[in-house]
């Protein structure tokens, strides 16, 4: 009979916040072997009878103790190099989420610490295994889905004004924008965006009109980064 060689699969997750109009990523002090003490993207070991969702869901409560939050939760890419994990050949399944602000995390299972992490703050080198080149092509594609989906809504409560929708492309995409044009291009989107019927105290004590997120899946026209964007 054939011997077929080892392969062991996890998951591992971006987990991505605006806290303090900073983008923030979600991390894990680790506190075992390999890479121990140093900080990492949550997740782990796929059990032999569990979904890639469901293993995503678990190792996000037991790493850091946050359930599975509101938001969007997509799969990103799967990392397969040889080596890059020195224990066994190891398959991971990375997973995208784009939350509103959550409580600080509590560290559990075989994390030391958890926190929310400002992504201007890491340099490269600074995360174990290759969880650099998975956090930037989750970054990528978090900056790339603001252009075309309404997704830049997952980041905000459940209503909102447009005001803090700008904060938020602003923030993920690293420049200012104009909010007349802004304001202008979101609200005349179809589908993006749908009023909420109240408003709420804007800059200057001026009244600021609330909205939740529309029935789009898409945007037409998109919303264009600007060039400068990283």
């Amino acid at each position: 009979m054939a011997e077929w060689p080892s392969l062991a699969v996890t998951v591992d997750l971006v987990v991505l916040t605006v806290r303090a109009d900073d983008l923030n990523v979600l991390l894990v002090r680790r506190g075992i072997a390999p890479y121990q003490g140093r900080w990492a993207l949550p997740g782990g070991f796929v059990e032999p009878d569990e979904d890639l969702p469901d293993a995503a869901a678990r190792e996000l409560l037991e790493e850091t103790g946050l359930p599975e939050p509101a938001g969007h939760l997509e799969q990103l890419r799967t990392y397969g190099t040889p080596g890059r994990d020195p224990r066994t050949r190891v398959v991971t399944v990375a997973y995208l989420a784009l939350l509103p602000d959550l409580p600080t995390p509590v560290a559990g299972s075989d994390a030391a610490s958890a926190q929310w992490w400002p992504v201007a703050r890491l340099h490269p080198g600074q995360l174990a295994f290759d969880h650099d080149r998975i956090l930037a092509d989750g970054l990528e594609r978090a900056r790339a889905k603001l252009e075309y989906t309404p997704l830049a809504t997952a980041f905000c409560p459940p209503e909102f004004t447009v005001g803090q929708l700008r904060t938020v492309y602003e923030t993920v995409w690293g420049v200012e924008l104009d909010p007349r044009n802004f304001h202008r291009k979101v609200t005349g989107t179809p589908g993006f965006l749908k009023a909420a019927g109240r408003s709420t105290e804007g800059d200057r004590g001026r009244p600021a009109q609330l909205f939740r997120r529309g029935a789009a899946n898409l945007l037409h026209p998109p919303m264009l980064r600007p060039a400068s964007t990283p």
